[in-house]
């Protein structure tokens, strides 16, 4: 794994992690596993506790407040595919020895008014100041909820014939952390009306009102068979991890996935593909194919984009991309492209 950026590779977690997962309990229904976003543990009288977990952002080109948005909502995107908001959350800060008292104020207060603002309870943690932590990322958060077993949904649950859906568009995280971090790049290369646009879509980069609005209040539209967050890897390698996490196949319309001008811009700029690189803010859902219009109404109803993008098949069908007409197998890129190109634009001396 040496001079790899960004999360470990499905081999090596499978080979290093997967295996070895302390003591075996029988209530851990949905433990580890690649294209899955929690963990499910089962409690008394048909109630389960999903648990999520990522990093924290603290990332000086962004600032406190995108930082702290970041930390809070990427979290809460793993958990809204399970049907659900968070409900408690966990914080664990190793702060750089050098960042002041003011600043951690302001940094906790982001925290805690993000997560006030989505009904998260902060119930613990841990919180430290470390010498030599120069890094972005400032330590880690879980986030819970408790909800019936019978209506929470995982990636693992899509079933063939089950269509593919996508909200928002393309790239929304790598197209404003990008635009954000080299303001000066952007706006001598592109303008500065592209430059403002991709900026205002880091506040798109929630998908917790996506997932809440497809399933319902209390789960009601059953139509819903599965959801997974878009992160690394972009839409085509979420499409991917949900087909590989439920064991099936898929066929995906690469024209078909929403991408912006803006996006196509500033991606191009950076020399990257904006249908593998991350993108929080859009979410993978798959319906029952008879309700594929009624889903994407719903979520038009709430100033949401949503468009059919595939179906998933059969596993033997393998996943497979059609573009231009041509179908060939779906290449998942186990390092997403979005990593080289910010450091190599930092080594470039960009700003």
């Amino acid at each position: 794994m040496k001079g790899k950026l960004g999360k470990i590779s499905n081999t090596d977690f499978k080979n290093i992690v997967q295996k070895k997962c302390g003591y075996k309990r029988n209530e851990v229904s949905v433990g580890p596993q690649f294209g899955v976003d929690v963990s499910v543990i089962d409690l008394p009288d048909g109630m389960v506790l999903a648990s999520t977990s990522d990093p924290l952002s603290l990332i000086p080109s962004l600032g406190l407040q995108e930082s702290a948005w970041l930390s809070v909502h990427l979290m809460a995107n793993d958990m809204a595919t399970t049907g659900f908001a968070p409900m408690y959350g966990q914080f664990v800060l190793n702060l750089p020895a050098t960042f002041s008292k003011e600043d951690f104020s302001t940094y906790w207060n982001y925290i805690h008014s993000f997560c006030a603002a989505i009904k998260v309870a902060i119930t613990g943690g841990h919180t430290g100041f470390i010498e030599g932590q120069n890094s972005t990322i400032a330590g880690g958060g879980t986030f819970f909820t408790v909800a019936p077993k019978s209506q929470v949904l995982t990636s693992q649950q899509a079933k063939p014939g089950d269509a593919i859906l996508v909200t928002k568009q393309s790239a929304l995280t790598a197209t404003s952390i990008l635009s954000l971090s080299f303001p000066e790049t952007v706006k001598n290369n592109l303008g500065n009306e592209v430059y403002q646009k991709a900026c205002d879509l880091f506040y798109e980069t929630s998908s917790l009102k996506d997932a809440l609005t497809a399933v319902g209040i209390l789960n009601r539209h059953e139509d819903i068979t599965a959801m997974h967050d878009v992160t690394e890897g972009g839409i085509l390698g979420a499409i991917y991890e949900l087909a590989s996490a439920s064991g099936n196949g898929a066929v995906i319309f690469k024209d078909t996935i929403p991408t912006g001008e803006v996006q196509k811009a500033v991606c191009n700029l950076f020399s990257i593909d904006p249908h593998y690189c991350v993108g929080a803010g859009a979410m993978i859902i798959t319906c029952k194919q008879e309700s594929v219009s009624l889903v994407i109404d719903r979520l038009k109803a709430e100033n949401i984009l949503c468009s059919f993008v595939g179906e998933i098949k059969e596993k033997k069908h393998g996943i497979q991309l059609i573009e231009n007409n041509e179908e060939k197998a779906l290449i998942y890129l186990e390092d997403d492209p979005y990593w080289s190109a910010f450091v190599n634009a930092c080594n470039k001396g960009w700003k």
